[in-house]
């Protein structure tokens, strides 16, 4: 009897053949390891953060780099556009003192904004002034507002009897600047001050006492002279 061994199996026939070898041992994780999912997640996040951060810088430096708008025009001072006319005598308000002098002038403001007359006033510390309107008020651009203005005379010691180029005191407000100007407002308004302040005044007493001391003081030289030439006629 010829000895014949067991069939051995053929190449696959086994069962463990079909099974897959075992994962390397190492520090690697399988794709569905805990760690591997945090890790993933940690990694989308710092890219999305680091890209927000370049878009950030970006928009950044195109912000400050931009063109740059031309800075705005720069309006002209107050006292460039307003004009002050001299208008002329205006009878004086009931309550205003005996011997007052009332006249009227014209504010224009002539462009620009509008303009705020924030006091009128006058250098003579013997007079005041008062104005109606009162101050402050403001100044349409392009329209004239009449302002009638009234003086009287407070001590006639600090008045000019002959004002030569007497001038108002106006100050002005614009979006610019606040600004004092003088306004000379001519040879009309000097004649009529001048002339009011002269009546004015000669119903001041101690004017009236220089006036008639004065006058007896040319009387008694007059007559010194007359006495004088007599006696020294041939």
């Amino acid at each position: 009897m010829s000895g014949v061994g067991p069939v051995e199996p053929g190449e696959g026939t086994r069962a463990w053949d079909d099974l897959e070898p075992p994962p390397p041992v190492g520090h690697e994780q399988p794709r569905g390891h805990p760690a591997v999912l945090f890790y993933a997640r940690h990694r989308r996040a710092v890219l999305a953060s680091a890209t927000a951060a370049a878009l950030l810088a970006g928009g950044g430096y195109l912000y400050a780099t931009r063109p740059q708008p031309p800075p705005p025009a720069v309006g002209p001072y107050p006292s460039q556009v307003v004009e002050v006319t001299y208008l002329g005598e205006e009878g004086s308000p009931r309550n205003a003192p005996e011997d007052s002098f009332t006249f009227a002038v014209r504010v224009t403001a002539l462009s620009g904004p509008t303009i705020t007359v924030v006091e009128i006033s006058q250098p003579y510390a013997g007079l005041h002034l008062t104005s109606v309107p009162h101050t402050p008020f403001r100044a349409r651009t392009g329209f004239g507002h009449k302002i009638v203005v009234t003086m009287n005379v407070t001590e006639c010691a600090n008045t000019p009897r002959n004002a030569g180029l007497p001038f108002l005191d106006v100050t002005l407000r614009n979006t610019r600047a606040m600004e004092d100007h003088s306004y000379i407002l001519g040879e009309r308004y000097a004649h009529d001050l001048s002339e009011a302040l002269q009546v004015a005044c000669s119903n001041d007493p101690p004017s009236r006492a220089k006036r008639e001391n004065a006058a007896e003081n040319t009387a008694a030289r007059s007559a010194g002279s007359q006495n004088v030439d007599r006696t020294n006629r041939p």
